[in-house]
């Protein structure tokens, strides 16, 4: 399965947002860590930005991003407003709200909207380096506001419940598949089928450079595929196949279905 690189927010004497002595780089910590060790029992390989109280700037999170085996990138976060109590909810931002970006942000705030979270949306944000300077697609989880006492209390009296949402719009967006193990629905674009994973992220890196998302998705035959998709309209995907193909790429068309 993928690369996925975890983002605890803030750190050292960054310390985010605060509130009664509650600080942000400590809750992004321990729930990055926490979603990060549910990931890798599902055969996810996680690296980290850190796993300890250090700084890092923001565009150093990127780079260390950049300069990993990474194919994904998520940070983690608490958002903040100007008076305690005055809004609730989980919101992801992106860069760009298209793609596999726009993928993650709707699953991981769908999982989250389960534990009790009001589900806020998707933002872009053209300013946030971890967005605009990662090179592969990324997304940063705002896990509910820290100065507002419903979120906290989901946050803490959930805390398991949270992580694995985080994890299960991860896995969901990574693999293809649902959390219980089920091919998502529709027509994909079939780029590649490889018996080495390297290979398949190869394909799957030069595909992105290219402007095209993608996704590696392990088969029952040891093998991995790269696909672009999912549409759940054929017209769609026909224009996507002929995109893609126009770039020297082999495709094919498949159908998934649940």
């Amino acid at each position: 399965m993928a690369t996925v690189m975890l983002d605890a927010g803030h750190g050292g004497y960054d310390n985010g947002a605060s509130f009664n002595g509650r600080r942000e780089k400590d809750d992004t910590l321990n729930l990055t860590l926490a979603v990060g060790n549910i990931l890798e029992n599902r055969g996810v390989d996680v690296l980290y930005t850190r796993t300890t109280d250090v700084y890092q700037s923001p565009s150093q999170k990127a780079r260390i991003a950049n300069e990993s085996d990474a194919d994904y990138f998520i940070s983690i976060h608490r958002n903040s407003s100007t008076s305690p109590d005055m809004y609730s909810g989980v919101q992801t931002l992106v860069y760009d709200n298209s793609g596999i970006p726009a993928v993650f942000a709707e699953n991981i705030n769908r999982e989250l909207a389960k534990t009790g979270f009001k589900n806020i949306g998707v933002e872009e944000r053209k300013n946030l380096a971890v967005l605009r300077r990662t090179k592969m697609p990324a997304a940063l989880v705002e896990a509910g506001f820290i100065n507002t006492e419903a979120d906290n209390n989901i946050f803490d009296l959930k805390f398991p419940e949270v992580a694995q949402a985080i994890a299960n719009g991860i896995i969901e967006t990574v693999s293809g598949a649902d959390v219980t193990g089920n091919e998502t629905s529709g027509y994909w674009v079939e780029i590649g089928l490889f018996r080495h994973y390297d290979n398949a992220r190869n394909l799957a890196r030069s595909l992105q450079a290219d402007g095209i998302d993608s996704i590696i998705v392990p088969n029952t035959n040891s093998y991995y595929g790269v696909y672009h998709g999912v549409y759940d309209d054929y017209d769609k995907v026909m224009a996507a196949n002929k995109l893609i193909f126009s770039k020297g790429y082999e495709t094919r068309i498949i159908q998934r279905s649940l």
